[in-house]
């Protein structure tokens, strides 16, 4: 996988479990390659934000992933609970994803990843100020 650039961002990822890193590492790349492919998406930045690895691109709304000791078995996806993002993917995808609040969508560690349902997710994130006065974000 790419290397992480962003030395804060590094020395998060190195403080994860190393199980749980694994995980991570997951969700970065999935982030990673759905900014390459999403149309309007030129540039991703990779930082911290409230201490998390985040990912914002112009235009877009940013993407945080975390796991928490509190909750050992879970790891998350986090979005911004005042965009429309969380509640049109639970419209959408309340069958195949799980989620929490306004907020995430939460993964337990044993859950195989819904790939294009999360990568669609993510896409509409990365571009979220284009399409934020569309009904249902345009799907």
């Amino acid at each position: 996988m790419d290397k992480i650039e962003n030395p804060k961002v590094a020395e998060v990822f190195k403080k994860y479990p190393n199980s749980i890193r694994k995980k991570m590492m997951t969700l970065r790349r999935i982030v990673l390659d759905t900014a390459k492919a999403t149309d309007g998406v030129k540039e991703i930045e990779e930082t911290l934000k409230w201490g998390e690895p985040s990912y914002v691109a112009k235009g877009g709304s940013t993407i945080r992933i975390d796991w928490k000791n509190k909750k050992p078995n879970q790891y998350a996806m986090y979005f911004n609970c005042k965009t429309l993002l969380v509640e049109t993917f639970k419209m959408v995808y309340e069958d195949k994803l799980k989620f929490e609040g306004k907020r995430a969508i939460v993964f337990n560690l044993e859950d195989k990843i819904p790939i294009e349902e999360l990568k669609h997710c993510i896409a509409l994130s990365l571009t979220y100020h284009s399409i934020k006065h569309l009904p249902m974000l345009g799907i």
